[in-house]
């Protein structure tokens, strides 16, 4: 199959990108009304916090349902489904009478809608390009790095001046008013297979998702990813901590995750570019032990221009890597199976998100020091390197094209 990087598959960028920043703005805005919905309701903050650890592990889970159904009816129907439940169950949680309510609405309905957004968006958009793959994938995750700086500032600014539920309900509505429109322009290529066209539940689709699901190449790739998200899980949700532990100021110590979005931003970019030119799989080595090695400086970090040196590779670093796994999928799995290739990742890699938080905070419970946190991270993140470097080597067809797995 030949794809095109053409005006039109620049537009899935577009699109992608807008989609990834409103909804995982929206999704991540919990912690800025954690202080207003404990004020108003009297629900303890830990509480209202789990609703956030529930869309964690149930977006892990249902992006591999998504990510199936968008390669049986395509992935604009699951966006346009996704988005309508995301604003949908910010409304309702908008609503919620009761801790319990809120937390499995937010937890459950809101993360499973989150989970409809990535595998879609990304399968699709490494079926439009070959020689700008790498690129591409990095400019539709970048959306997600825009969030903190845009979606977040935001919602902010309304809980200042408004009640916690008249502002999830904004933030409904400019859900549904962004998303809905914007899903529009998400469409695979011209020159897809006739059944994938079709979108049709096959056995044969099935059969290659089976093969897909059990070759080595998905097996590599889920550990490597399992193991750079636990990686970077830990300091990226202890680092304001253990900051202020070493003398920082709340304000200053939270300035630290800004330079960790800027520096993401900006390394989907640089590394998305040079997936491109010298091989996605090198950068993503490259990008996997200069992760490593940040996540352990932290350790050795005491001052403000300290951590915001080390945030700065640790974000560049971290932010570069992650949207090269879709790429580098791209080249091992036949692309009718995409969808439900990101999936898999997606609900394996959201484990390792999950160990982060947990470990850590049982690791200064223990020890009254976040010391053996980057030093774990080092050891796992290097580890994700050397499991990357087991990756095979990709195989051509006559035609050119990468060789499905199992093929």
């Amino acid at each position: 199959m030949k794809t095109a990087s053409s005006n039109a598959g620049w537009v899935v960028v577009a699109a992608g990108a807008l989609i990834s920043c409103v909804a995982f703005g929206v999704l991540l805005s919990l912690p800025i009304f954690l202080a207003p919905i404990s004020a108003d309701t009297g629900w303890p903050r830990a509480g209202i916090a789990m609703g956030m650890t529930l869309v964690f592990i149930v977006m892990g889970g249902a992006s591999f349902v998504w990510g199936n159904l968008s390669d049986r009816y395509g992935p604009r129907g699951v966006l346009l489904a996704g988005a309508a439940l995301l604003a949908g169950g910010l409304a309702w949680a908008s609503r919620a009478t009761s801790l319990l309510e809120f937390q499995l609405v937010y937890g459950c309905v809101v993360g499973a809608a989150g989970g409809s957004i990535m595998a879609p968006l990304m399968s699709t958009t490494t079926l439009w390009f070959d020689k700008h793959r790498a690129l591409a994938v990095s400019l539709v995750s970048a959306g997600i790095g825009v969030a903190p700086m845009t979606i977040s500032p935001l919602a902010a600014w309304l809980v200042a001046s408004h009640d916690w539920r008249s502002v999830l309900l904004m933030l409904a509505g400019l859900t549904a008013a962004t998303l809905l429109p914007a899903a529009l322009f998400v469409r695979r290529p011209p020159e897809m297979p006739a059944a994938m066209a079709q979108g049709g539940a096959s056995s044969g689709l099935k059969q290659l998702a089976g093969q897909a699901l059990r070759s080595r190449p998905f097996a590599v790739l889920a550990v490597t990813f399992f193991a750079c998200c636990a990686t970077h899980s830990g300091p990226i949700f202890h680092t304001v901590s253990y900051a202020i532990g070493c003398g920082l100021s709340t304000m200053a110590a939270v300035t630290i995750y800004s330079v960790e979005g800027f520096a993401g931003l900006i390394g989907r970019i640089v590394f998305g570019v040079l997936g491109d030119r010298v091989g996605v799989k090198r950068m993503i080595v490259v990008g996997l032990l200069i992760q490593a090695i940040a996540a352990g400086a932290y350790a050795m970090a005491s001052g403000l221009r300290d951590f915001y040196a080390v945030a700065a590779i640790f974000g560049m670093a971290y932010g570069g890597v992650m949207p090269l796994y879709a790429a580098l999928a791209r080249n091992y799995f036949d692309p009718r199976v995409m969808g439900t290739v990101m999936g898999g990742l997606a609900m394996i890699s959201s484990l390792g998100m999950a160990l982060g938080p947990a470990v850590g905070g049982w690791i200064y419970d223990s020890f009254n020091s976040y010391a053996w946190l980057y030093i774990g991270s080092l050891m796992v993140g290097l580890g994700a390197a050397a499991v990357a470097l087991a990756l095979p080597r990709v195989r051509a067809s006559a035609a050119g094209q990468p060789l499905p797995a199992g093929a």
